[in-house]
């Protein structure tokens, strides 16, 4: 007796789940103060920053990547944090 083929059903389509994308915020830890910073606005120079994480940018990861790398500096340290964005 064979196995049955079954078909592949996602774990969002047999939930009935919403897909969701992974983008990113870039937060930034200053030496010397605790508070961490989120960038707002990527605009020429410099960026706009903000402590409130809901006012982040939400971007994909190539853009976050260049955005970290452009703030890095000895005092400030950025690092990517995940989003859950609902597609």
């Amino acid at each position: 007796m064979g196995l049955s083929r079954i078909p592949f059903v996602s774990p969002a389509e047999h939930t009935g789940e919403i897909m969701s994308n992974i983008k990113f915020v870039v937060r930034v830890s200053h030496t010397g103060t605790r508070a961490h910073a989120y960038v707002q606005r990527i605009g020429k120079i410099p960026f706009q920053m903000t402590t409130n994480r809901k006012l982040a940018l939400i971007m994909g990861k190539l853009t976050a990547e260049d955005a970290a790398k452009a703030i890095q500096t000895a005092r400030c340290v950025p690092e990517l944090m995940p989003v859950h964005v609902n597609a």
